[in-house]
C-alpha cells in the first residue's frame, strides 16, 4: 500500500490483505534504522485474524521518502498525521525499540491509542557514545555493534522456524541501508527521549514484551517501565534477545493476538 503523508510518499505493509476499515486497526512501528519487514511474521497473522494492519516505513526509512524525524515527538506527530490520512479512528499501536518510544509519546499527546504494545523497550534508551558517533558518521562499525548485541543465543546460532533464515545476516543487510543518515538520527532521538517520565502519563492498557536475553534494553529496564504505567503487564520471552519478534515469531504473535483482542 502506498500513500502520501506530509507531501512525501509512504510505503505501508498491510500483511498481504487490503485493510477493512470496519476492523480494529493496528499500527506497527519499527525500530531505529529498520523498516516494516521486522513485522513480517506478525503482520500477516494479524491481517488474517480480524485486524486491519498498517506497518509503515517511517519517513526516510525503507521504501518511504522524506527525512527521518529528528526527535521522538516529531515521529509521533507524523504517526498521528498518518492515522488521519488513512482515515482511522482509535488504534492499537505495536512498537519495537524506537517504535515503542513513539508509541508512548503518541499515547501521551493524543487520544488515538486504545491499546499499546511495547516490544524490546526501556524507559531510558541510553546509546553508547562510540555507537552513536559511528552511526552519525555512517561508519559500518555501527551495524556490527548493533547486530552483535541484538540477538539472543539461539538467534545467533541459526535454526529459525522459517527455513533458510539467518537473522544476523538479515539484520546487517537491513541496517546497512540506513547508514546514510536515518540510523544516526534515530539513535540520537532515542537517547534524548525521557521515556520513564512520559510513560508515567500513559493511560492506555499496555503490554510489554521483552526477550529474556535482551542486552540492549534488559528485562530489568522493562520492569521499571511497567512500574510507572498505570495499566501494564510484562511478558518475558525465553531464549530471545532484543529482536524478539523475529527470534520468537510465534510466541510474540500469540501474545499480540490475545492482548489486542481484549
Amino acid at each position: 500500500m502506498e500513500l502520501t503523508v506530509d507531501g512525501a510518499d509512504v510505503f505501508v505493509h498491510t500483511g498481504g490483505v487490503a485493510p477493512d476499515p470496519s476492523l480494529p486497526a493496528v499500527v506497527m512501528l519499527h525500530g531505529a534504522g529498520m523498516d516494516h519487514s521486522v513485522w513480517r511474521f506478525q503482520a500477516r497473522a494479524l491481517a488474517h485474524e480480524g485486524f486491519a494492519v498498517f506497518a509503515p516505513d517511517l519517513p526516510g526509512h525503507g521504501r518511504s521518502a522524506g527525512k527521518a524525524p529528528s526527535a521522538i515527538g516529531d515521529a509521533a506527530a507524523w504517526v498521528a498525521e498518518f492515522v488521519d490520512e488513512v482515515g482511522l479512528g482509535r488504534i492499537s499501536v505495536v512498537g519495537h525499540s524506537m517504535g515503542s518510544l513513539i508509541g508512548i509519546e503518541l499515547a501521551v499527546v493524543s487520544d488515538l491509542v486504545d491499546r499499546l504494545v511495547l516490544i524490546g523497550t526501556s524507559g531510558e534508551m541510553a546509546v553508547h557514545p562510540d555507537l552513536l558517533a559511528a552511526a552519525e558518521a555512517g561508519d559500518r562499525l555501527a551495524v556490527d555493534l548493533i547486530v552483535g548485541w541484538a540477538f539472543g543465543t539461539a538467534g545467533r546460532r541459526g535454526g529459525h522456524p522459517q527455513a533458510g533464515t539467518w537473522l544476523p545476516a538479515a539484520a546487517v543487510r537491513l541496517l546497512e541501508r540506513s547508514l546514510d543518515g536515518p540510523l544516526g538520527s534515530d539513535l540520537a532521538a532515542c537517547a534524548d527521549y525521557p521515556g520513564l517520565d512520559r510513560a508515567s502519563q500513559v493511560r492506555a492498557p499496555t503490554l510489554v514484551v521483552q526477550g529474556a536475553e535482551d542486552r540492549m534494553t534488559p528485562v530489568r529496564a522493562a520492569r521499571k517501565l511497567v512500574e510507572v504505567i498505570s495499566d501494564a503487564r510484562l511478558e518475558v520471552v525465553p531464549d530471545a534477545g532484543h529482536m524478539v519478534m523475529v527470534e520468537a515469531p510465534d510466541r510474540v504473535r500469540r501474545l499480540l493476538e490475545g492482548f489486542l483482542a481484549g
